[in-house]
């Protein structure tokens, strides 16, 4: 078998750095400019992406799909994939509950093999090596492996069923991501008593607290439009396995309040604090 052609869906900044690290082992990298941005159009460009006009020419060359957008676009996009009858390998590696992984497998069968990813770590740019979590049949998470050999984007599979890297993913994501919305609050209630300074003074006698490095509040606050969504698909989770999902939820509501700054990267701690107490 040659080197596959690849298509990435929506090409965010995960989603455009893990494609360009597929390039390694593909033949070409495709995306589709229709309906995207020309922030979207120059980060494809920066990556070497190669650039097709409609959705139908991506997946009438492409091998293997990849879907990496935010959580609230994955149904739709597998959808539009579907009605095409596309008949490769779609990585469905989004951060959405395995339940919807389960709903957008159902869609592709039996012409299509479903693998479910799940990217943990930052994008594979300056030195990062996410590592891309896979659960499938056998032969195609083999093939997504080959893929991404020898890159920045380490892959490991957990087996053959669907959902368990979405798990994996949103179990991880759930912890990371609240306790630094926990850290927010903790630091904006603080700062309203004049004892910041202490606070972050008492939590660096424990180097594994992210309360004493309060500058990353601002960072989450200008990921907050999508961290929000993800923590959503996890109290989702939460909930189908009965466990209780209102923490996951308060949190990503808290997150909503940053919605406006978003992937802001000059935003600083005292204004995500502010915009935080007075939305």
């Amino acid at each position: 078998m040659g080197q596959p052609t690849v298509g990435i869906l929506h090409p965010g900044s995960m989603g455009a750095a893990v494609a360009a690290c597929a390039a390694t082992h593909a033949a070409a990298v495709l995306w589709c400019e229709a309906g995207r941005s020309p922030a979207s159009a120059a980060r494809a460009g920066r990556f070497g992406l190669t650039v097709v006009p409609t959705l139908r020419e991506l997946l009438d060359r492409s091998d293997i799909v990849i879907s990496l957008c935010p959580p609230a676009a994955a149904e739709g996009l597998a959808h539009d994939v579907a009605k095409h009858r596309f008949d490769g390998v779609y990585l469905e590696a989004n951060a959405i509950n395995p339940e919807r992984t389960a709903r957008i497998a159902e869609l592709f069968e039996p012409a299509a093999t479903v693998v479910d990813g799940g990217v943990v770590g930052s994008p594979p740019v300056r030195g990062k090596t996410p590592v891309l979590y896979l659960s499938g049949p056998d032969a195609a998470t083999e093939r997504i492996e080959g893929l991404f050999a020898g890159t920045a984007v380490e892959t490991r599979t957990l087996g053959t069923e669907v959902g368990k890297a979405s798990a994996l993913k949103l179990s991880y994501a759930s912890f990371q991501k609240t306790s630094r919305v926990l850290v927010a609050l903790a630091v904006g209630m603080a700062r309203e008593h004049g004892v910041d300074q202490e606070l972050i003074e008492v939590a660096s006698r424990r180097t594994d607290s992210y309360l004493s490095e309060p500058q990353y509040v601002a960072k989450t606050a200008a990921r907050a439009w999508r961290w929000g969504p993800e923590l959503e698909e996890a109290a989702d989770a939460l909930a189908a396995a009965g466990l209780p999902p209102e923490m996951l939820r308060a949190a990503a509501s808290t997150l909503a309040r940053w919605n406006d700054v978003k992937d802001d990267s000059e935003l600083m701690l005292t204004d995500a604090l502010d915009r935080l107490a007075q939305p």
